[in-house]
């Protein structure tokens, strides 16, 4: 047994004989990775996914989505630059290395260009004390440093319990019927990540934070003490280890995300093929005003088992055509990897099934097409040269701009209603119901019918076409 392992268990027995329990093993340091975590969730800042982010600071791939959701979306530590007042981690590896050279603290305070106090307070503060010897490691010594200089300050929810239950019954408290018995719901589980798309959610009170915050002046005017903002809500909910309000809470925003999606990362959404040129500020002007035809908008219909039916309707006359979107061979089955879509309204399906249909009508009412971000537009650019069609895109949330189409789906879902699986309908129906939907009159049009209002544009197609030969 060393001399040093015999000082450190004598000073351990003194300690219990003053009767002072013993203290709590912070535990073993951790890699230090405080300059790359600070970039990381600068990267994250700026809108790049987590797995991009952590291959740009240079760490593996899996650990930048392990740092998000540990972090709840949010950064957990400050992103500014250290202070020079303050030793970097690089001057503390200096100072190890100098140390395993026998340099002393002048001469290692020279190196660094330090004063030899804040050397002297750096060895003897955070060196590494197991087995009762007092070496210098760099990890070590930032650990305990930063450990040191954390000021966590205590979560209002966890110190006021009143507030907490109040918060809480209004983010997930019970449904209740007139007569006060409880609804329960659907079951659900709490995976800890958002929940499916179009599946059962938890039902709950479900006031927002901001609305919980907000209440609280109005229902407890004289007591300060039950007051929150909204984001300690937030906070208190994606942040592990903050305490107040259970992770699984999150469930009951209305978003049910479990972490917080950054906004550079939500404006960053739109899709890769929609470049500055296709989107819809660049669509011609004449576009707004309907006076000239063949100016279309388009979209897609969803069903039941990823079915679709795809809508075509012009601008001017209204006039409406169905895209029949037939499920693909092997839809159903297992799907091969990175292969293509097979429920029917794919990229290449949407694109063949607009160029077959457009194509028919003549050159004049082909001019432009505007739809929104989907995905099954990816080869827009092809069908630009296979149907002649100018084609732009929406911005994203922002079905207004395409007004007339998400009229005239509201109208044809009184024959394909929600819920429907729309690939038992072949060609020949989808033709009898768009017939019949341009066959309706229609009040924009003084009471004409989309069929009557294209004939007519057909027919000044045809004489402008007899003058310009005669």
């Amino acid at each position: 047994m060393t001399w040093e392992v015999v000082v450190a268990q004598g000073r351990a027995r003194a300690a219990l004989r003053a009767g002072r329990p013993p203290l709590r093993s912070p535990g073993r340091p951790p890699v230090n990775r405080t300059r790359e975590k600070r970039q990381f969730w600068r990267r994250i800042a700026e809108g790049l996914s987590s797995e991009d982010a952590a291959v740009v600071c240079g760490v593996s791939q899996p650990l930048g989505p392990r740092w998000f959701r540990e972090g709840g979306g949010m950064p957990p530590i400050n992103l500014d630059e250290p202070s020079g007042r303050y030793l970097s981690f690089a001057e503390r590896e200096e100072i190890a290395l100098l140390c395993a050279k026998d340099h002393g603290v002048r001469e290692i305070a020279r190196e660094l260009g330090r004063s030899p106090s804040t050397i002297s307070r750096g060895l003897r503060r955070n060196a590494a004390t197991r087995g009762g010897r007092l070496d210098y490691r760099a990890s070590v010594a930032q650990w305990h440093a930063d450990r040191q200089a954390r000021r966590p300050k205590p979560c209002k929810l966890k110190e006021n319990p009143r507030l907490r239950e109040w918060v809480q019954d209004r983010l997930a408290g019970t449904v209740r019927t007139e007569d006060g018995s409880e609804v329960a719901g659907p079951e659900v589980p709490w995976k800890k990540r958002r929940h499916g798309r179009r599946a059962d959610r938890r039902w709950g009170t479900a006031w927002s934070p901001e609305q919980i915050a907000r209440r609280l002046p109005l229902d407890f005017p004289e007591d300060d003490t039950m007051r929150i903002s909204h984001e300690a809500i937030y906070q208190a909910l994606f942040i592990q280890g903050r305490g107040g309000l259970r992770r699984e809470l999150s469930a009951c925003l209305r978003t049910g995300r479990a972490l917080r999606v950054p906004r550079a990362r939500t404006q960053g959404r739109g899709k890769k093929f929609v470049t500055d040129e296709v989107k819809i500020s660049e669509r011609p002007a004449e576009v707004e005003d309907r006076a000239v035809p063949g100016h279309w908008e388009g979209d897609l219909i969803i069903g039941l088992n990823s079915s679709a039916i795809g809508t075509l309707v012009e601008r001017t006359t209204r006039f409406t055509m169905l895209l029949h979107l037939p499920p693909m061979p092997g839809h159903g089955g297992p799907r091969e990897k990175n292969g293509p879509a097979l429920a029917g309204h794919g990229a290449t399906a949407v694109r063949d099934a607009i160029a077959t249909t457009i194509t028919s009508l003549p050159e004049q009412l082909r001019r432009t097409l505007t739809w929104d971000q989907g995905s099954e537009m990816a080869e827009h650019a092809q069908l630009c040269i296979d149907s002649g069609l100018e084609i732009y895109f929406a911005n994203p949330h922002s079905p207004w701009q395409r007004g007339t189409n998400e009229n005239t789906n509201g109208l044809l879902r009184q024959y394909f209603p929600k819920g429907t699986d729309l690939s038992r309908y072949d060609r020949r129906e989808l033709d009898a119901v768009a017939a019949t939907l341009n066959g309706r009159p229609r009040k924009t049009l003084g009471w004409k019918t989309p069929a009557e209002a294209l004939n007519e544009q057909l027919q000044s197609i045809q004489q402008a076409g007899v003058a310009t030969t005669g």
